[in-house]
């Protein structure tokens, strides 16, 4: 038989385990490895991890799944007794292989964590002999205990706030990233002030003082819980938003076009031209570039329209004092140009002159929250949706939260 040793560092227990014996069970077709605690430990709270009395010898025997011993499953069997906690009732005893009420060892668990955060979870099932709703636990599981080890609020200056659809029905969670790690620090269930409240009621008063700049678009429910919350923030509102707009203002501007000509070989010509008004000049093909240049000759307001649109556009890329400047004269010009999609945009753009302003002076975009927000769309996509909000939020935070476990037995 193999010495303690090397099975012990085989399955992925450390020494607080000691194994009794080993046998192997045909009806399973897997290896049963007897082990207890040793005796000179304390029986402690399996919740909280307190001392805690002898209360009874619980259910008897129980078996935790361990990582398998080459081709062959394998399990460890052990007594699993109840202690008496003075805050939470009579519970099992901790164990030092395994977290409470789970059916798997740390190693096992942190295993399979740390392939769903590389594979889906019916792969994971599948590669790990288990069934998906496992996985999906264990993966709530290994993200709470990390959670509850590291404070990922800690150090909070500069924030993005954004929301993402989860589900149809308009069912949301809002994140918080961290701009200077690029990590997903916070998630929740929801979309208005209630939900971003609770964010501030767990970063508390003194570390709200610290935030120096919050980026999110241009809901106003962000803006009021932050003003109130984290008041010597600046709130950056985001560029691409700002773009967005004026997009959908020039849209607007092509299909008033397109009505009024509406049977005419000129209507086919403005309906087909929708994505080369609004590609960037860089990005535009030939034959977006053509269909530019015929617009600028035969129509006219379409063509101002476009070039109030791109102005916008290098302002926002321009930055700093200049692109203030620029943003200026953008604003005086989108007053006066009798389109009213853009002297509607140009009042909204004034609405919000002074976040606008903050982003051109600290060049902050909620580019990292949009990028989470795909990452969290690849997530559902790959997993064919969630059954819980709280499952994405933990497979979330597993990938884009810095809480995913090294494999075991390696560095991390």
């Amino acid at each position: 038989m193999l010495s303690t040793t090397v099975l012990r560092s085989m399955i992925g227990v450390d020494r607080r385990t000691v194994i009794v014996k080993t046998r192997f069970d045909e009806v399973r077709v897997a290896f049963i490895i007897a082990v207890r605690q040793r005796r000179s430990k304390k029986p402690r709270c399996g919740v909280c991890g307190a001392l805690a009395p002898r209360y009874d010898q619980g259910e008897g025997k129980r078996l935790w799944r361990c990582v398998d011993l080459g081709t062959t499953m394998a399990f460890l069997e052990a007594d699993a007794p109840r202690v008496s906690c003075k805050r939470h009732g009579v519970v099992v005893a901790s164990v030092p292989w395994a977290r409470h009420d789970a059916r798997f060892t740390h190693a096992y668990e942190d295993t399979c964590a740390w392939i769903t955060a590389h594979a889906p979870a019916s792969t994971v099932a599948v590669l790990m002999r288990t069934t998906w709703r496992s996985v999906t636990a264990i993966v709530e599981r290994v993200v709470a205990e990390l959670a509850g080890r590291t404070d990922l609020l800690d150090g909070l200056r500069r924030i993005g706030i954004d929301e993402i659809a989860h589900r149809k029905g308009q069912r949301y969670i809002t994140c918080v990233i961290d701009h200077d790690t690029g990590r997903l620090v916070w998630a929740k269930e929801g979309r208005d002030m209630a939900t971003l409240g609770v964010f501030f009621d767990q970063l508390g008063e003194d570390r709200s003082k610290l935030l120096k700049q919050v980026s999110c678009d241009g809901a106003e429910w962000i803006h009021t819980v932050v003003r109130s919350r984290a008041e010597k923030a600046k709130i950056c509102l985001d560029p691409f938003h700002v773009m967005m707009w004026a997009s959908k203002a020039l849209d607007e501007v092509r299909r008033e076009m397109w009505r009024g000509l509406r049977g005419t070989p000129a209507a086919e010509a403005i309906k087909g031209s929708r994505w080369a008004l609004l590609t960037s000049p860089d990005n535009q093909t030939t034959d977006h570039k053509g269909t530019i240049v015929g617009i600028s000759v035969t129509n006219k307001r379409l063509y101002r329209a476009y070039l109030l649109k791109e102005q916008l556009r290098l302002a926002m890329a321009v930055k700093g004092h200049k692109g203030k400047a620029l943003l200026a004269a953008w604003l005086r010009w989108a007053k006066r140009c009798r389109i009213p999609s853009f002297v509607k945009l140009s009042k909204t753009i004034d609405r919000y002159l002074v976040l606008i302003h903050n982003t051109m002076s600290t060049e902050l975009s909620n580019a990292r929250s949009e990028a989470t927000n795909t990452h969290l769309r690849v997530l559902t996509r790959r997993s064919y949706g969630f059954r819980s909000p709280e499952a994405l939020i933990a497979m979330a935070m597993l990938t884009r939260g810095g809480l995913c476990p090294p494999l075991p037995g390696r560095p991390s």
